[in-house]
């Protein structure tokens, strides 16, 4: 079985993701376009993966938006319906 994390970046590729309530509040008191981090999951980083999470497994990854400023973005998988789901995003150090 692939890792959660190849799952979620599959599935962003072929457009089977959402983006959580929570995730859009943080991107928007962040001012940060959602493209952007759906875009940087391409290249990103991977720092953990959490695959006992629950309710769904979920990745911690480093990721670069365009401007250079780094961030971390949490996406969980959603299995039953082989979606990815951005949770949430923070800056480093902030």
């Amino acid at each position: 079985m692939p890792a959660i994390f190849d799952m979620i970046q599959d599935a962003v590729r072929a457009d089977r993701y959402l983006i959580g309530i929570h995730a859009a509040n943080q991107l928007d008191d962040r001012g940060i376009p959602d493209w952007q981090v759906v875009a940087g999951l391409a290249d990103a980083v991977l720092i953990r993966e959490r695959p006992h999470d629950s309710p769904n497994p979920a990745v911690e990854v480093e990721e670069l938006l365009p401007d250079g400023t780094s961030v971390k973005a949490i996406w969980a998988w959603l299995g039953y319906n082989k979606v990815a789901k951005l949770v949430t995003v923070h800056y480093f150090g902030r």
